[in-house]
């Protein structure tokens, strides 16, 4: 039976990820440890998933707790009238909210954060983030959106995972198999949503890096690259409009998801760029 320290690792990568380095993490990572013995997890069947949601709720509280008292701290000992905040005074905020965070983070909210870390460094699906925040999966993607346009500064041709799609849409369209698994996770997964499947694509799943490839292998070549949210993608247009979008998940250089996105309101929440 699995067991907490089998997901321990995993969920202090996740919650450092999400905190910044430091004890915080660390401290979220026992949070959910203390929950865990304290619920009665028999009829969870997924338990590194469960134990991920718990991790992420706790690190969403620190951070909405961080904001509020950085806010605080501002209003009642930076914000003085005439004064423009000094260095110093920034060290001294940095310092009460427990350490400054990830640079390259710390602009985002809180949901921004969570969204953007969860799907883009740890392949965490939008509906399961969308569960933890409390909204809808269109409306975190948009989140993830946001975040991604806010910390890249990057063009369509630069579109992180740009090398790793075109590679897979060349290999795909000239029926290169061997390429095809070079380029996905041994545990790549393919999901349509309902809409693609009743327009004739494949079934809602497809797992693993041999039947993924066979799905593609020789049949991209109507598959256009293109740039969802950020990230490099592909879509199927028809008549000029886009019908099907591909959305890729890359984990280190490889493939660990596709998305087929054809449900009209999730398609009104992207937003894709040609390249």
């Amino acid at each position: 039976m699995e067991s907490f320290e089998e997901h321990r690792s995993h969920l202090t990568a996740v919650a450092t990820r999400v905190l910044g380095p430091g004890g915080d993490a660390e401290d979220a990572v026992q949070e959910a440890w203390l929950r865990y013995e304290r619920t009665d997890t028999s009829d969870v069947e997924n338990l590194r998933g469960w134990l991920t949601t718990v991790v992420t709720r706790i690190c969403l509280d620190q951070l909405r707790s961080r904001t509020a008292r950085r806010e605080d701290l501002v209003d009642t000992h930076l914000e003085r009238p005439g004064d423009d905040p000094t260095p110093e005074d920034d060290a001294v905020v940095a310092e009460a909210v427990g350490g400054a965070m990830q640079t390259v983070l710390d602009e985002l909210n809180p949901p921004e954060r969570v969204a953007f870390v969860l799907h883009d460094l740890f392949a965490v699906s939008f509906d399961e983030i969308a569960e933890m925040l409390d909204r809808t999966p269109a409306a975190t993607r948009q989140l993830a959106s946001r975040a991604r346009r806010r910390i890249r500064g990057t063009t369509p041709a630069t579109a992180p995972g740009r090398e790793v799609v075109d590679a897979f849409l060349k290999a795909a369209r000239a029926g290169e198999f061997d390429s095809l698994l070079q380029l996905l996770d041994p545990d790549v997964v393919c999901r349509a949503d309902a809409t693609s499947v009743a327009m004739g694509g494949p079934v809602p799943l497809i797992s693993g890096a041999q039947d993924v490839a066979n799905r593609f292998n020789g049949g991209a070549a109507a598959l256009f690259a293109t740039v969802v949210d950020g990230l490099a993608g592909a879509v199927w247009m028809y008549r000029g409009e886009a019908k099907v979008v591909f959305d890729f998940t890359i984990v280190d250089d490889r493939i660990v998801a596709i998305d087929m996105l054809s449900d009209p309101d999730v398609m009104a929440g992207l937003v894709l760029e040609k390249v």
